[in-house]
């Protein structure tokens, strides 16, 4: 599942020129996996969670056997997304994607999208909607309460605002996954732990199927869907 637009980032071709980037929060490698198939990247991932990293290590050797791309990858894990190891104003483009709602100092970490990126390189940053996240809210406190949940709700015009103050300017947004909102209510009604709902569970196959198969209808309903219902909000913007 991509958040993150890469055409907007200037990831267009499949040479682009040794370009560096960081993605903070990588996860099991949604994002490293899909951009490790263009050729002459320098891709770095980080994230806390070492389990992750090792399912992200598994993606990529996948990716390895079926891709000709030539991109150099790097996986770290580092506990503190406001202290990362790298240079200052080493990367062209970082990528931040739903990591800055579950932390509790966002001013740190933004500061240090600053600190590593170049001069007119690009940011990408994803966090969840105002209006799906805050019925999660009100559904379940388990959903946000729990160790590693949510610690804020953000408003676009404050996330916006943060980064502008960090030195960014705002090149353009959009919304994403608007058919995954209906299964995080269906998860906060019913118990964000059960895992033995019929609906939810059967939600949950619905959306496998989407992003496995990716069929034209469903990726119609989703991009009519996002303005009314995008489960996240997309920013890219430039630092000044």
């Amino acid at each position: 599942m991509i958040t993150v637009d890469f055409n907007r980032l200037g990831i267009r071709s499949s040479d682009c020129g040794g370009l560096r980037v960081l993605d903070i929060g990588c996860g099991t490698g949604r994002h490293i996996g899909a951009l490790y198939e263009y050729d002459n990247i320098v891709l770095a991932g980080v994230d806390k969670n070492t389990k992750d990293l090792i399912s992200a290590q598994k993606r990529i050797k996948v990716i390895k056997q079926i891709s000709s791309g030539g991109t150099n990858l790097q996986l770290l894990c580092a506990s503190d997304a406001a202290r990362l190891p790298f240079k200052d104003i080493f990367f062209d483009v970082v990528i931040c994607s739903e990591v800055l709602e579950h932390i509790h100092n966002h001013h740190a970490v933004i500061c240090e999208f600053t600190r590593v990126l170049k001069p007119g390189g690009t940011l990408a940053v994803s966090v969840p909607r105002y209006f799906p996240e805050w019925i999660c809210w009100m559904l379940s406190n388990d959903y946000h309460l729990t160790e590693g949940g949510h610690v804020r709700i953000y408003r676009k015009k404050r996330l916006i605002a943060l980064l502008r103050a960090a030195g960014f300017k705002l090149k353009t947004w959009h919304y994403a996954h608007s058919l995954h909102t209906p299964y995080w209510w269906l998860k906060c009604l019913t118990g964000p732990e059960r895992t033995d709902n019929f609906a939810v569970n059967l939600y949950h196959r619905f959306l496998v199927y989407d992003i496995m198969a990716k069929p034209c209808f469903t990726k119609l309903l989703e991009k009519l869907l996002n303005p009314i219902m995008g489960k996240s909000l997309v920013l890219y913007l430039t630092k000044r």
